[in-house]
């Protein structure tokens, strides 16, 4: 009776929490996705390909460090503040310092062998150690702070608000602060707003931001569903959660879409910040843009739980999804000039992306209890940690093909014009690669991933049911 008094129900709370949470991950995270890039080449003078090499090859690293922390949580004990919980408190202060260290502007004149090494520590350091250490408990503590599939989408529903909340701060500031439009002889440019050095003022704001939300959601979640450890027995195996990818349809279909949104939401993003300022030359446009996405975003909030209702993720997903996969595919025809036609267009297509963010984090968890039908085994951390190194992909192959893609075209880093050519290929980047990408996640929904609205009902019910067995027999 007195554990049942210090747990408090579900509510409000939790879901200000677990929103906070991804706040502080997605502010350093979309900082990364759309401006590291920026920085390496244009303050650093660094190739694009050279950038992107090290996407890929932090991406390979991952394999082994997210899967190992998976297991690691999945194999440890509760803790006196919970499985997951704790790894929030261990790697918040890790992650913000990993996160400031990359934008150092005060070492552009050192040779380029040294700021490459110092590239690849530093973000192989936040993303592939410090990030994995806190991004997959902080997922998979979802499932543990409520087992109701309607309490767990309203919490889904506001990890995804404070992920866009994120990605609205830094997509709205970001081009305003980082660039400056300059006229010179009648001719607009657009440049690095003071050589460069305005990169760790903003890196140092936003991880102590961070740092604040990182507190916040530590504070105010609490795990309700006490998830037992893993025998001893099942150990850290790499090959082996491999090898119950392979075996399992819903995860393939999870994955293979997750990795094809992903892949086209960073690739667009990544371009992005080069089609305003370049192609457009109108950076605030940007701002403009991922203001008008927050809004849609949080008026979304609004509706998600409705539609997921009727008519299950599997079905809204795709209809989202290949929703904005046609409206670029319509940009692309159109080959639009003015910067604000583009923006309204855009903005309203990428709300099919906007839905995707709501219900996969839901779609995740169905999969994870699909799973423990199967085998009679939880095993959160080692799937939400596949699924997380899926999303690591597509952030990989979205961030590093913005560098090849960009060399492909010729464009030229430290250099303040482009020509016409590489201008067209920045626009075609920024729309045909999204609608061909776009349309793969809808194939993969429909004819792949196999959970319907009726099987993930019947599967949370079957757990319940099995809980509330163990608890009697205890």
């Amino acid at each position: 009776m007195e554990t049942n008094k210090v747990i408090r129900p579900f509510g409000m709370r939790d879901k200000i929490g677990y929103l906070f949470g991804d706040f502080g991950n997605d502010i350093m995270l979309v900082f990364v996705s759309q401006f590291l890039m920026v920085f390496y080449t244009q303050v650093w003078g660094v190739k694009p390909k050279v950038v992107a090499t090290m996407f890929l090859v932090s991406r390979l690293i991952d394999a082994f460090t997210d899967v190992t922390m998976g297991r690691i949580i999945d194999v440890t004990p509760q803790g006196k503040d919970g499985k997951f919980k704790k790894w929030i408190r261990i790697m918040a202060f890790p992650v913000a310092t990993a996160s400031f260290l990359m934008y150092q502007s005060a070492l552009r004149d050192q040779p380029m062998v040294f700021k490459i090494i110092y590239m690849y520590i530093t973000y192989l350091l936040y993303g592939s150690i410090c990030f994995t250490g806190v991004n997959i408990p902080y997922g998979a503590m979802a499932s543990a702070i409520t087992d109701k599939p309607d309490e767990r989408q309203s919490l889904i529903t506001f990890r995804a608000i404070g992920a866009y909340i994120g990605e609205f701060i830094v997509g709205f500031f970001g081009p305003i602060i980082i660039y400056e439009r300059v006229i010179n002889s009648g001719a607009t440019q657009v440049l690095i707003r003071n050589n460069g050095n305005i990169f760790p003022v903003m890196a140092g704001g936003i991880s102590i931001i961070a740092l604040i939300c990182y507190y916040i959601c530590y504070t105010c979640t609490t795990e309700r569903i006490k998830v037992p450890p893993l025998p001893k027995g099942e150990g850290i195996s790499f090959f082996k959660s491999v090898k119950m990818i392979f075996s399992n349809r819903a995860m393939i279909g999870i994955l293979g879409g997750t990795v094809c949104l992903i892949f086209g939401n960073l690739l667009t993003g990544g371009v992005n910040a080069y089609l305003y300022a370049y192609y457009f030359k109108m950076p605030a446009a940007l701002s403009t843009y991922n203001a008008i996405k927050l809004g849609i975003a949080l008026g979304m909030a609004t509706v998600v739980t409705f539609i997921v209702k009727k008519l299950g993720k599997r079905e809204a997903i795709s209809l989202a999804v290949g929703f904005a996969a046609l409206v670029f595919a319509v940009l692309s025809f159109l080959h639009i000039k003015n910067p604000w036609v583009y923006v309204s267009i855009a903005s309203i297509g990428f709300s099919g992306v906007t839905f995707f963010g709501y219900v996969i984090w839901g779609a995740i968890i169905d999969v994870i209890d699909e799973a423990e039908i199967k085998t009679g085994k939880r095993e959160d951390g080692t799937l939400y940690a596949i699924y997380s190194f899926s999303r690591k992909v597509g952030q990989a192959l979205g961030s590093s093909l913005v560098g090849y893609a960009l060399a492909i075209i010729g464009f030229q880093a430290g250099v303040k014009e482009q020509t016409q050519e590489v201008l067209d290929g920045i626009y075609r980047l920024a729309t045909v690669a999204p609608a061909t990408l776009f349309t793969l996640v809808v194939i993969m929904f429909m004819l792949v991933y196999p959970l319907s609205k009726k099987r993930v009902d019947a599967n949370a019910e079957t757990l319940r049911q099995r809980r509330e067995a163990a608890e009697k027999n205890q």
